[in-house]
């Protein structure tokens, strides 16, 4: 068997993506995959230290790691009118220096916050202590991502959307970029396309049988929402357009790098196919 450190968060997306996988309902062919769950901030920088050999990652941080890993055309997350949330306490009004919580300096959302609002004073902190950090006053306001977006507390408001943000950079007609997967480019080719089918394969199969996968995650507490909020959880974010990126989903990438080129995040632009995978080889391999 050939060991694969696959790499993700333990968020119901990523884990509802991966564990069609983990359980056997899929061919995996002579590759033994090991699931590795950490929090989206530390894959980012794991990812920058080249440390797994498949890992999820934010868009948003793609270009600083794009010499070493290739990107994955599938386990994609996409905001559709919806995404992250900047929130405050109801009724506050915030000054242009607030001082605001982010999930992590290279997630695609602090990407985009940090363009919008230049004069910010962000801090990082994991996820899941955003909301109780503006509750108690440790900062102004903060951007919760995950499941919190669907369920936070009633003294706190929404001041902006991220998903408003996106289409102020971009334009009203794309998607908004939030994560996908990488694969080291130290793998040989072969094995590289083989990995991404078995992992193309794996959210197609989670999809098609979504009901009782979701129902088995619940019953073994490998997710930490449930019933009807992970449903709509999971139609946000790990759908059929989790799949494979789809041509449209390629242009908000070239956007998103276009947007971050044009801010002086890197020093040069980036065309998404172009660190892609390479198909060619398995067709003209099987011709």
């Amino acid at each position: 068997m050939n060991p694969i450190q696959l790499a993700h968060s333990p968020d119901a997306d990523d884990i509802f993506m991966y564990y069609a996988i983990k359980f056997g309902w899929v061919d995996t062919k002579d590759y033994r995959f090991e699931n590795i769950a950490l929090d989206i901030e530390t894959l980012n920088e794991e990812a920058m230290k080249g440390t797994y050999d498949v890992t999820a990652i934010s868009f948003g941080m793609y270009p600083l790691i794009k010499d070493e890993y290739a990107l994955l055309r599938t386990a994609v997350s996409f905001g559709e009118g919806y995404g992250p949330k900047l929130i405050k306490p109801k009724g506050r009004k915030l000054k242009r220096n607030f001082k605001v919580a982010l999930s992590g300096k290279y997630t695609t959302n602090a990407m985009l916050f940090r363009i919008s609002y230049p004069d910010a004073r962000p801090v990082y902190m994991d996820f899941l202590e955003i909301e109780q950090a503006v509750l108690d006053g440790k900062v102004d306001a903060g951007v919760l991502i995950h499941e919190s977006i669907l369920n936070f507390d009633e003294r706190l408001e929404v001041e902006k959307e991220v998903w408003d943000i996106w289409e102020e950079l971009a334009g009203k007609d794309l998607p908004l970029p939030l994560g996908g997967m990488a694969i080291r480019r130290s793998f040989p080719l072969n094995r590289a396309i083989e990995t991404e089918n078995i992992l193309i394969e794996g959210v197609k199969v989670a999809n098609e049988r979504k009901e009782e996968l979701c129902k088995k995650l619940e019953s073994d507490n490998l997710v930490r929402i449930s019933d009807k909020m992970l449903q709509k959880y999971l139609d946000m974010y790990a759908s059929d357009a989790s799949v494979q990126l789809s041509p449209l989903q390629l242009r908000a990438l070239d956007k998103l790098y276009e947007i971050g080129y044009k801010n002086g995040l890197w020093d040069a632009p980036l065309r998404t196919e172009d660190y892609l995978i390479p198909k060619e080889y398995e067709i003209i391999r099987n011709s």
